[in-house]
């Protein structure tokens, strides 16, 4: 009888101990059940974590390929961290099926969001399917896929590299309008299939093309890379020797061209007008100097939109299906004004 009673008070107290538990853990962590996800552009309502547990991201990277990529990786894992986020990251060292991998192992390890930015814009669709189907809400940032089915992915976060383009090609236009002879542009174009690499040659092409005298006479990719840049920029010097102005695609391959064009004898410039995009560190310090003439912003810190896009998703709230970054543009004078300040 004895016996009977005691198991009764430690029924009875573990009881409590639970309950008390239980509610210490919706006090740390707030609401441990959301709505369901109300977005138009979302593939499905993703499952609340459970209470106490750390939202889960997994984000697919391109590469380590530029220092406007290392900027961004940082951002995203800063980012991560100060959310209190669980972030399982990866590196596809620009190499699609690494993505792609990555993805479905994500999938497997039932993350609570998929994040990645594309190597490429096409072939994604059987892949984004599955995290469709498993119910895991995907997030596309700094580059688009060209899938016809937006359902597959909530929303995209980035740059719009046509306007890019658009500003690159109409700085060059304003320059040269007056001119009374052609001027050859040479182009490094970023990664072959690449959205930016895709919508920069677009914009800029857009952009020239009602202006005769402007002429792009050579153009090839420079896969976003400095030592790429260097290589394909000496090829270019070699094969023409009447360049006026050379376009790349961002910063570390204007960076290689230029180390080719001083081991040239020539005056990067002067010599040779120089515009390019990103407006990272190493660029503006460039430009600072007088060796890139015109930048175009494309800000890596995409991190904070991120995580507030996460956040908002497995909270169920609608979030518009395009995000665009703002940026801004630099002259040489420009570059001289804000390079301390740059944070990246």
């Amino acid at each position: 009888m004895i016996i009977t009673k005691k198991m009764g008070v430690l029924v009875v107290a573990s009881c409590l101990m639970l309950l008390s538990a239980a509610c210490g853990n919706s006090a740390t962590t707030g609401s441990s059940t959301t709505a369901p996800a109300t977005n138009a552009g979302a593939t499905a309502a993703p499952a609340a974590p459970a209470a106490g547990k750390k939202i889960s991201l997994g984000f697919a990277q391109v590469g380590a390929e530029s220092g406007w990529r290392t900027a961004n990786t940082k951002s995203i894992q800063d980012s991560a961290k100060d959310a209190g986020f669980d972030l399982k990251f990866s590196d596809a060292q620009q190499k699609q099926e690494n993505q792609i991998k990555a993805i479905r192992t994500y999938i497997q390890q039932k993350v609570d969001v998929i994040a990645f930015s594309p190597v490429v814009e096409s072939g994604w669709d059987t892949v984004l399917k599955e995290a469709k189907d498993a119910k895991i809400p995907v997030i596309l940032t700094d580059r688009a896929v060209d899938s016809k089915d937006t359902s597959l992915y909530v929303t995209f976060i980035g740059s719009d590299f046509v306007e890019e383009g658009k500003k690159a090609g109409k700085w060059v236009a304003d320059k040269y309008k007056d001119a009374k002879e052609d001027v050859n542009i040479v182009e490094l174009q970023g990664t072959t299939g690449s959205a930016p690499a895709n919508d920069r040659k677009a914009g800029f092409a857009e952009e020239i093309k009602g202006n005769s005298h402007l002429k792009v006479i050579a153009s090839q990719t420079g896969d976003f890379t400095r030592a790429k840049g260097k290589e394909v920029m000496q090829a270019f010097l070699k094969a023409h020797k009447d360049i006026d102005v050379l376009y790349a695609h961002n910063d570390d391959m204007a960076l290689g061209a230029i180390q080719a064009i001083e081991a040239a004898g020539l005056k990067p410039g002067q010599d040779i007008t120089i515009i390019s995009v990103d407006a990272v560190k190493d660029g503006m310090t460039a430009a600072s100097e007088g060796k890139i003439n015109f930048i175009v912003e494309c800000n890596p810190l995409l991190g904070p939109q991120l995580m507030q896009a996460v956040n908002d998703v497995i909270a169920g709230k609608q979030i518009e299906k395009r995000i665009v970054t703002k940026e801004g543009v630099f002259t040489s004078e420009d570059a001289k004004k804000v390079l301390a300040d740059r944070q990246y």
